[in-house]
């Protein structure tokens, strides 16, 4: 068998029927009911800072990267981070990652927030946010709420609530 390896692309409005299957077989029905996924209900990924895992043309992981608002301060949202499940431990998810947040900043964003876990997360540069400083929406739990500066001190003075950008502009 051939040697085939893995390649990252950005995402493309063709891949969203192929990411859906793939949030559908790892994360179920009840993904939906998430804040997080509330908060990117009806907002567009930005596809520049989004993107999708191949190995051959078989489509194994993906990642989202959205506008949002922390208070008054533009950011993004990543994800969901999905990896098929039979791929995982591999390092896709941390490549689709970090590739994400270094497109995101060349393109000088300066602040991203997820919803995830520190022991994954943190050793990408996320830190917890501190206790009261953001607030969604739904619930969350608030030791999963994780940033990462792309910019030093983009997080500073940043708090209020998170909400998300819609397709006119912002919403509240």
């Amino acid at each position: 068998m051939a040697d085939v390896s893995l390649t990252l692309s950005p995402q493309t409005p063709a891949d969203l029927a192929a990411i859906e299957k793939l949030d559908e077989r790892a994360f179920g029905p009840g993904r939906f009911a998430r804040s997080a996924y509330r908060l990117r209900e009806g907002v567009a990924p930005d596809y520049s800072l989004s993107f999708v895992a191949r190995v051959g043309s078989l489509m194994v992981g993906a990642n989202r990267m959205t506008p949002i608002f922390c208070g008054e301060c533009p950011a993004l949202l990543l994800g969901p981070l999905t990896v098929d499940p039979p791929f995982r431990s591999g390092g896709i998810g941390e490549e689709l990652v970090m590739k994400s947040l270094q497109a995101a900043r060349t393109a000088g964003h300066q602040l991203v927030l997820l919803v995830g876990d520190m022991s994954y997360y943190g050793k990408m540069g996320f830190f917890p946010v501190p206790p009261g400083r953001l607030v969604f929406a739904g619930p969350v739990d608030p030791d999963r709420l994780l940033y990462c500066e792309l910019v030093e001190g983009a997080f500073d003075g940043v708090k209020g609530k998170v909400w998300r950008v819609s397709r006119q502009g912002a919403a509240r």
